[in-house]
């Protein structure tokens, strides 16, 4: 761990200087208490550091949780080895392609079943909240269950014991972006109307105790629900496909379901804060965990070690090295095609910005957080599955 300055603490050994500006600009922002820690999957961000933890008293910056609220992880353990699949995995990987709307803007065609029981809770909690999704979209209830794009994944692996894992990678959709953006949109106004000078305009934050601060947290954590189970119905899609590939039962030995882009009440040295993780997971002593790497690199089952200066929290995956236009530059469709080698995915130039060589290393990044999580298991993808 690095100490920046008194109110920057760093894990990344892999930081560019860009990256490393914007945390110090973010870090001195009068209401952060008592740092801000950047995880070692840091990377430029809009306004905030993406890889940070931002601990604020009586403020939030909505840009500094991020556009994709409640993005996050979910992983089941099955009791199948690898012994018991079929070689063929072609088919499966096009099952799950069809029971899960995939790439942006794509949403489901209709309401399944298990979505139903998820639909009307998030009704119940939108009626509490005091607020009508459809005023952000008109058919919200469609977009549960649906992956998006970019760094979205759904994955079939292996740990060392060869035991197979349904792992993936998504958040809060449409919906949960227009509940942001708005959002950041009401936070500029704010320090518009009063004059309020900020070092970047993506820094512009709510004051606790005003209308627009209740509203926000009210929103956003529907929006964090959202995502968590969206999460959870796709999950439920993936084990209705792999059950009719594999020709039996699921039998979950275990379920993790983790956000990285979130806010919180916690307390941190004594004092109550906003603990914003804007790509980072929570990770007290005992917190299970889960941290993905890049498209085709091993993934990560973890457990929190509660390290206070981190204020309890852990990367969430390897961060990007590379821009996706940059990628895009410097690599090309048989680069992904050796990555990729022996993993079962849709090869297509669509997914140059995933390759490996676009994150850090997603085994450095496990290495800087060593004080920061225990590794319970390690994860080889067998198959992969993206939208464009």
């Amino acid at each position: 761990m690095e100490t920046i300055n008194s109110r920057l603490k760093n894990w990344a050994s892999i930081l560019d200087e860009k990256t490393r500006e914007q945390a110090i600009t973010t870090s001195k922002m009068p209401f952060i208490f008592p740092h801000l820690a950047l995880m070692p999957d840091a990377h430029l961000g809009k306004g905030a550091t993406v890889g940070s933890v931002i601990p604020t008293l009586g403020a939030i910056i909505p840009a500094a949780v991020g556009v994709d609220i409640g993005c996050g992880m979910i992983a089941v353990k099955t009791q199948y080895k690898a012994a018991d699949l079929p070689e063929d995995r072609k088919p499966l990987r096009e099952e799950i392609e069809r029971a899960i709307p995939l790439s942006t803007g794509k949403y489901n065609n209709k309401i399944v079943a298990t979505a139903v029981p998820r639909i009307k809770e998030l009704k119940e909690l939108a009626t509490k909240a005091g607020f009508d999704p459809a005023s952000y979209a008109g058919h919200w209830e469609y977009q549960l269950g649906s992956l998006g794009s970019g760094n979205h994944f759904i994955e079939v692996s292996l740990d060392e014991e060869d035991s197979v894992w349904l792992f993936l990678h998504s958040g809060s959709r449409g919906i949960g972006n227009k509940i942001a953006t708005k959002h950041i949109k009401v936070a500029q106004q704010v320090a518009k109307k009063y004059w309020i000078e900020l070092p970047d305009p993506d820094l512009a934050y709510l004051v606790e105790g005003t209308e627009e601060f209740n509203e926000y947290i009210r929103e956003l954590r529907w929006a964090q629900h959202f995502a968590l189970l969206n999460r959870e119905e796709m999950m439920d899609r993936v084990i209705r496909q792999f059950t009719g590939w594999v020709g039996g039962p699921v039998e979950e030995l275990e379920r993790i379901n983790c956000h990285h882009n979130f806010t919180e009440k916690e307390t941190h040295f004594g004092k109550s804060v906003w603990l914003s993780r804007k790509g980072a997971i929570r990770a007290r002593e005992g917190d299970p965990g889960l941290i993905p790497g890049s498209m085709g690199t091993a993934s990560y089952v973890v457990v929190g070690k509660g390290n206070p200066v981190s204020l309890d929290s852990s990367p969430h995956g390897a961060g990007r090295e590379y821009s996706r236009t940059a990628a895009r530059k410097a690599f090309n469709i048989e680069q992904l095609r050796e990555a990729m080698a022996g993993i079962e995915y849709r090869d297509t130039e669509a997914f140059i910005d995933e390759i490996p060589g676009a994150y850090k290393p997603i085994d450095q990044v496990m290495e800087d957080a060593g004080d920061l999580v225990s590794i319970r298991h390690k994860l080889r993808q067998i198959i992969n599955v993206k939208g464009d």
